[in-house]
Formats: structure tokens, sequence, C-alpha cells
């Protein structure tokens, strides 16, 4: 690969809406990780306890769950910037709200679940819309290179966010919250200054059938529904971001900074993976290579639960988040490239709901399995559940483990063919 090919994969930045979409939610992602250090840290402090810890995930994917799937009817009805640009603006007045009860020095959690609640809520109509309307910020021949960029990009704000929320938490949470709700402030006014292309509405009437339309569409598709719901099991059980607190306190001995490297490392191993999927994309044996990074991910979660040595778990949280970048990406353009645009938001919302429940939902099951077994046990279960998982669905799901090309990779070479022949 020259080096000229390589730049060409960061040439859509030239793309005004595309920079200034991918800024915003930069922006946003840093704010929102660097909260996720605080809160998991100021509610371990105040309760000790494994169980709250989960319900930080449960407290946000409750709402998500519930309105997810109206969530992707409105970003298929309406404009999805400015659906994010309010959901933006719902996120900082949850970094507000943070900010508001760390400075009234309350020693109860229950009003940080409250704000989690509206969090997870707000995080339900945004992430359909997020989804689908980076394929309306560039022009199709650059989406492959757009999604790798723009997940390397998120990976990037992840390695930040945790990092300065960590650093910034020896100065007291309510620093975090407000230079959170600073970034956020930022992320807003960016994504206002985004314009882009004309969706495809759907003008139908909000229905019980119109909101399953997206379910149908995977349940249809066996390489979509296959792909997601990989993520889904391996996620749910392999997830062990939740108990990092609890594993940088108790079995560690590392304090709050720490704990930000800790959050930080699986978004190093991903946005380097992104960055090299954007110059070097996947374009043969596309299933081997999902069912690969799962598998990884699964690897990577049973050292984290073997070792007391902290660079070695850096070392496995980072070939955790490498693994899970590699099923990322190929999920999403599965996903996107195999949607017609007029129901994008709603099979958004469904991918989105796998999502959701893999993070949140393994994170409550991951605080509850870490009350019943003990800390290391439930990490140690959870990568091996992963494994097991990745096998499963190899026998189950053949049509995506033994894919080669991705299906509009294949229609082209097939018509590039049929072109060449007809001459």
């Amino acid at each position: 690969m020259s080096l000229a090919s390589a730049g060409n994969g960061f040439s859509i930045l030239r793309h005004r809406n595309f920079a200034f979409y991918l800024s915003a939610r930069v922006l946003g992602t840093v704010a929102v990780q660097m909260q996720s250090v605080a809160i998991g840290w100021q509610v371990y402090q105040i309760t000790g306890s494994l169980f709250d810890l989960g319900l930080i995930g449960l407290a946000q994917f409750a709402p998500f769950l519930v309105l997810i799937l109206p969530a992707g009817h409105v970003a298929d009805r309406y404009n999805r910037r400015n659906i994010i640009a309010w959901c933006l603006a719902a996120q900082l007045a949850c970094a507000l709200a943070l900010l508001a009860f760390t400075l009234s020095s309350i020693s109860i959690v229950w009003p940080v679940f409250a704000v989690l609640v509206l969090f997870g809520s707000a995080r339900a109509f945004m992430m359909p819309a997020t989804q689908a309307v980076l394929v309306n910020m560039v022009p199709t021949q650059h989406f492959s290179r757009a999604v790798a960029l723009s997940s390397s990009s998120s990976h990037v704000a992840i390695i930040l966010g945790p990092t300065l929320g960590g650093l910034l938490y020896y100065f007291g949470p309510k620093v975090v919250y407000l230079i959170s709700s600073a970034l956020l402030v930022l992320s807003v006014l960016l994504m206002r200054a985004t314009t882009p292309a004309p969706q495809v509405v759907q003008r139908a009437p909000v229905s019980w059938h119109t909101l399953l339309e997206g379910l149908r569409f995977v349940w249809s598709k066996p390489i979509v529904l296959g792909a997601i719901s990989l993520d889904l099991f391996a996620v749910l059980f392999g997830g062990a971001t939740a108990l990092l607190p609890a594993l940088a306190h108790d079995v560690l001995h590392i304090g709050p900074g720490g704990l930000g490297l800790l959050r930080t490392a699986p978004g190093a191993g991903a946005a380097l993976c992104s960055i090299a999927l954007a110059i070097f994309p996947i374009t043969r044996r596309v299933g081997a290579w999902m069912f690969g990074g799962v598998a990884v991910f699964g690897l990577g979660t049973l050292v984290l639960g073997s070792t007391s040595y902290f660079p070695l778990a850096l070392a496995a949280l980072f070939l955790m988040g490498a693994g899970d970048m590699v099923s990322v990406y190929i999920r999403h353009l599965l996903v996107q490239f195999e949607t017609p645009d007029e129901i994008r938001g709603r099979v958004s919302a469904v991918n989105a709901v796998f999502i959701g429940a893999s993070n949140e939902l393994g994170e409550f099951e991951s605080g509850l399995t870490a009350g019943w077994f003990g800390l290391v046990r439930a990490v140690l279960f959870g990568g091996a559940a992963t494994l097991a998982v990745t096998g499963i669905w190899a026998v189950l799901f053949p049509v995506l483990s033994r894919m080669d090309r991705f299906p509009h990779h294949e229609k082209e070479a097939a018509a590039r063919t049929a072109t060449a022949s007809a001459s």
C-alpha cells in the first residue's frame, strides 16, 4: 500500500459536513467518557457496592430499551441532524445536573441514577439518528472509509475521555462535569453547523407495523441478524467495563488515574485498529475476520480476569478493543449497505437495541454475577462465555462465518464482469 493510498483514507475530511459531524461526535464522546469515569468512581466511593456499579448500566438501558423503536421511526420521519443536536443538548443538561449533585455534597446515589435515566433516554433517540445520518454526510463511494474514520475518531475520543476524566478527578468530580459540559456545548454548535444531503423521509403514520418494520427487515436478513446478535451476546457476557472501578481498587490497587488508563486501553486498541481499517479496508474473508475479532475480545477478557499486574491488564483491554473494533466495523458496513434509506433509522434502532443491550445490560450482568460469584470469577466467566458464543454463532449462521466479500462488493464485481462480457 502506497503513501498516496494511505492518504486517500483521510481525504474525506475535506468534506465540510463530515468534518463537522466528526468533530461534534468526538467532543461529545470525550465528554461522556469523562463522565463515565467520574460516575463509576463516585458511586463506588459512596456505596462500595458491586451491584450499584451494575445498576449504572441498567439505569441507562431501561429507558433506552423502551424508547429505541419509536426513536428509529423518528429518525426516519424527521431531520436527523436536528435530532442529534437536541440529544446532545439533553446530555449537556445531564452533565450540569451531575455537577449540581456533586456541589450539593449529597451522600446518596439515587439522584445519579435518575440523571442516568435521562441520559439513556437521550441516547435512545441519538443512536439511530447518528448511525443513519452518516450516509447523508459523504458521497457513497467514500462511505466505507467514513465508517472507519468515524469509528477511529470515536475511539480516539474514548482514549482521551477516560484519561482526562481520571486525571481531572484528582481535582474533584465537579471539575470533570464542568469541562464535560463545555465540550457538549461545542458539540451541539458543530452539529447544528452541518448541512447533510436530503434523506428519504418516511411519511407513513406511526403504527406497530411501521415501528416493527426495522425488526422484520433484520429478521429477514440472516447475515445482518447474525452479525448484530453475535455482538449482542459476545459483549453481553464479555463486557467487564462496569467492574473496572472494582478491579482498579481491589485487584490492581490503583487510584482514579489508573482507572482512567484502564478505561482508555480498549479505546486505544480500537482506535489503532480502525485507523488501519481506514487505510487497509477488509475486502476478503469478511466472515472470518468478524468471528476472529470476537474471539480475540473473549481471549482478552480471560487475560484481564487472570491478572493482578497492571501493565498486563492494560494490554488485555487494548487487545479487547482491537478485536471488538473489527467486529463493529464489519457489522456497521453490513447493516448500512444492506438497508434502504427510508427504513435506515428503524434498522439502526434495532442495531442500537443490540448494542445497548450488550453494553448497558452487559454491565448489569457483570455487576450481578460479580455479586454472586466474586469479582474475578465474573470476569473469567464472561471471557469463556464470549468464546462459546463465537463457536455457536459460527454454526448457527454459516452464511456469515463463510462470507468472503461484503454483499455490495459482490454486486459490484458481478456488474463489472457482466459489463466486460458484454463488451
